[in-house]
């Protein structure tokens, strides 16, 4: 499996549209912060984004989407000067529609929501991405997410059978993109596990590590599976990711591991197994040391919890 595949398997994702905005200058509108992900599309016109930490607003025009990976509060509006007002004041119909607000000037349309995730799924991405992602539509590998965005415009702007359904799926798909085509714009300039994936050699070999995880690789087979030499091969994995290779491959195994004691699908020798592991005592040892606690310890806290 690929390992983004992998990690938003394991986010058990669950979106939520805050609606549709249909606003004329001068206009604002502020968004809390919370611990949630929050995505926007411009629809038509054009905007600005503030967002909390970051010294510049960013300009948005049509079709441009934006995420916010650590769910700080933002405002969008027709000019970065113009006083926002809080998101609740103009919601209507409750929280799945926003009302039209603004003086009358030139329109613009915005769709906002948010997606909540379990942490540990979506640890090892967002812990490698910047706080905030500016899809432009003019960027490399663009069309498939202006596609998913006229969608989700038409969706939104119609009440037709099952609209909610297919808003909530289609904001999924736009995560998944927007993630994806900031990693193939700026992958290569970065390291860790996502900028390996953008490299030919690196990522066939990432790939394999990921699809058989419980398997007792060597660097000499994972070279191989790369196509150079053992001492190239593992310089060039610790200058990219950041780790040992087989550090690399300890971490998601426990990582893999955490997702399925979560899941309470399964037992904790088996999740030992499928992870790599032959033994419960060497299983033990390794979660302990990368949780602090014991397999049995972490489901009773997950239990209790």
């Amino acid at each position: 499996m690929d390992p983004l595949e992998e990690v938003f398997r394991s986010m058990r994702v669950e979106s939520a549209l805050y609606g549709r905005l249909e606003a004329t200058a001068p206009w604002a509108v502020r968004f809390t912060g919370d611990q949630r992900i929050k995505f926007g599309m411009v629809a038509r016109g054009a905007c600005w984004l503030s967002v909390d930490g970051e010294r510049q607003p960013i300009a948005l025009r049509s079709g441009d989407c934006f995420v916010l990976t650590d769910g700080r509060s933002f405002s969008v509006a027709d000019d970065p000067a113009t006083p926002p007002r809080p998101c609740i004041e103009v919601l209507h119909d409750g929280p799945g529609r926003l009302m039209a607000l603004g003086g009358g000037g030139p329109a613009a349309t915005l769709i906002a929501g948010w997606f909540g995730f379990d942490g540990h799924g979506g640890k090892p991405l967002f812990a490698e991405l910047p706080p905030v992602l500016h899809v432009g539509m003019d960027e490399e590998r663009a069309r498939a997410l202006q596609a998913t965005l006229d969608l989700l415009a038409l969706e939104t702007s119609e009440e037709g059978l099952g609209a909610g359904i297919v808003t909530k799926r289609l904001a999924d798909i736009i995560l998944v993109q927007t993630i994806r085509t900031y990693v193939h714009k700026t992958g290569w300039q970065r390291t860790g596990w996502l900028a390996a994936l953008t490299q030919p050699r690196l990522g066939v070999a990432v790939r394999a590590m990921h699809h058989q995880i419980d398997r007792a690789w060597t660097v000499d087979e994972l070279a191989s599976i790369a196509g150079m030499s053992r001492s190239a091969f593992a310089a060039a994995f610790r200058e990219k990711v950041g780790e040992a290779p087989h550090a690399y491959l300890t971490r998601w195994r426990m990582y893999k591991a955490g997702c399925l004691i979560r899941g309470g699908r399964v037992s904790l020798a088996q999740a030992a197994r499928a992870v790599g592991y032959r033994t419960d005592s060497a299983f033990n040892r390794i979660f302990q040391r990368h949780y602090g606690v014991t397999p049995a310890a972490y489901r009773r806290t997950l239990a209790a919890s």
